[in-house]
């Protein structure tokens, strides 16, 4: 295994601890579809007590970090410079449905930058990680973008009204965080989104960058309304250039 942080460590062991739950939701879900209350409250007790694991065990060793949740919203501690980010499950409606496409992201945020980011995918034991200037990870495994130079050849995953005629080969999957992901392992060739919160793409963007990507200017102060596009760097002005004329 590639050396990693003492903070990257902890998330990764945060993450596998809180999916035991999810994935034993998960295979309730089945049952759910089919009961009177249907399985929208379900949903959000899962995500609440995947919260509470992560927060538990983040917080066991750093108690000062102060946390910005998508459940909880942020909870100010002493310090006030390094912020966990989390999303518990980012894809919920997948999850609500029973698809299997949905993930844990964490990420530290350090005096206004991403230092570290995480996402793991508990139904194919996919875990993602990436640290500043350390390279971008699956499963301890070294991950670039992808190599493609022809755009005609790409798939890009986007999911947003302001996209939707664009003329590039496109997937809706349903979750930013893995979007973000496969983008950093070259599965798709890009990824291109409106109206993001920062803890869908927190985790994705240092991925992303770690892995030789490119991004957009991401404002982090902002919690809400966040743009993002992202790709390889061989295809981006190919990409950028589609996506401003169409």
């Amino acid at each position: 295994m590639n050396s990693i942080s003492p903070n990257l460590n902890m998330m990764i062991q945060a993450s596998e601890k809180a999916s035991k739950s999810l994935i034993r939701d998960f295979g309730e879900i089945e049952n759910l579809q089919v009961s009177i209350k249907g399985p929208s409250d379900f949903v959000s007790s899962a995500d609440k007590k995947v919260e509470k694991v992560l927060i538990e065990e983040l917080s066991k060793y750093k108690k000062k970090f102060s946390i910005l949740s998508e459940e909880s919203g942020f909870i100010k501690n002493d310090d006030e410079k390094n912020i966990w980010i989390i999303d518990p499950i980012d894809g919920t409606s997948n999850f609500l449905h029973g698809i299997p496409h949905f993930a844990i992201s964490i990420a530290l945020k350090s005096h206004g930058e991403i230092v570290c980011g995480l996402i793991f995918d508990p139904i194919k034991n996919e875990i993602f990680y990436a640290e500043k200037n350390n390279g971008s990870y699956i499963n301890n495994k070294r991950v670039r973008v992808s190599n493609k130079k022809k755009i005609e050849e790409c798939l890009f995953a986007s999911n947003g009204k302001k996209y939707k005629d664009v003329s590039l080969s496109t997937r809706k999957t349903g979750s930013a965080a893995l979007d973000l992901a496969y983008v950093a392992v070259g599965r798709f060739d890009g990824y291109f989104q409106e109206n993001l919160n920062i803890w869908d793409v927190a985790a994705g963007i240092i991925l992303v960058n770690e892995a030789g990507g490119m991004l957009n200017k991401i404002d982090l102060s902002k919690n809400n309304n966040i743009e993002i596009i992202a790709s390889s760097s061989n295809i981006n002005q190919k990409m950028l250039e589609k996506l401003n004329n169409f």
